[in-house]
């Protein structure tokens, strides 16, 4: 299987060996983070979630994201409770808005106040 490492400008072209739905080899990497990143894509996909929702008594929506990266399975689960968040003003920039998003244990925060 062939990645491109995403954790700097750099974008390596990694190739993953799997067996099994392990990760046996990742070559093409310059730097260790590239393994670990080939590592967890095959076999943990994960991303952070950003998103807007409509806050009450405000004209602006707010802005916010998941505080680190959730299962990439989970993000149309994720989006579906965002869509469900009831808000009012005023918040403050990393209020939890959303907490334990979809059972993954990670809070979705608010990226600025409103």
């Amino acid at each position: 299987m062939e990645i491109t490492c995403i954790n700097c400008p750099v974008g390596c072209r990694l190739t993953v060996e799997l067996e099994n739905g392990e990760v046996k080899s990742v070559t093409g990497n310059t730097c260790r983070r590239g393994e670990t990143y080939a590592k967890q894509e095959c076999t943990d996909p994960q991303r952070m979630v950003t998103a807007v929702i409509p806050v009450e008594g405000a004209s602006m929506p707010l802005s916010v994201k998941t505080r680190t990266p959730i299962p990439k399975a989970k993000i149309e689960a994720c989006m579906a409770a965002l869509a469900d968040v009831k808000i009012s003003a005023p918040v403050k920039a990393g209020s939890v808005v959303l907490a334990d998003v979809c059972g993954t244990g990670v809070d979705v925060i608010a990226t600025k106040s409103v």
